[in-house]
């Protein structure tokens, strides 16, 4: 297994700089399940955590909505976020997709390895 690029924290974590989480949001849990899937298959993403139901709250075109949504958090390198933007920019039911990413900078050593392992790597 391919180990990500790291060194360990003072309480035994690693530290990685090319794995994120990035999370999307979407009017349908299935949509967004089969978004995930296109995904994997590209190898643009190791795994995700999908919740069904989340409540929305934001302002939309000077309307304040108040709407349920499904959400999906995706592991994967930092040079797929990118794609992963532009691949939900043209496919997604928003005109303004929610994709939002953050870098993982703790965690359990072979569960990273794993998501560099899981994804391609450019």
């Amino acid at each position: 297994m391919v180990r990500a690029a790291s060194s360990p924290n003072s309480k035994g974590m690693r530290t990685v700089s090319d794995v994120v989480e990035v999370v999307i949001t979407a009017p349908d849990a299935d949509w967004l399940a089969e978004f995930a899937r296109m995904l994997l298959d590209e190898r643009l993403c190791a795994g995700g955590h999908s919740i069904e139901r989340v409540r929305s709250l934001y302002r939309w075109q000077g309307d304040i909505h108040d709407k349920a949504e499904a959400r999906i958090a995706l592991h994967t390198r930092s040079v797929h976020v990118d794609a992963i933007i532009s691949l939900a920019n043209a496919r997604h039911p928003y005109d303004v997709p929610c994709v939002v990413a953050w870098p993982i900078e703790l965690g359990n050593p072979d569960y990273l390895a794993w998501v560099m392992a899981e994804t391609r790597s450019s």
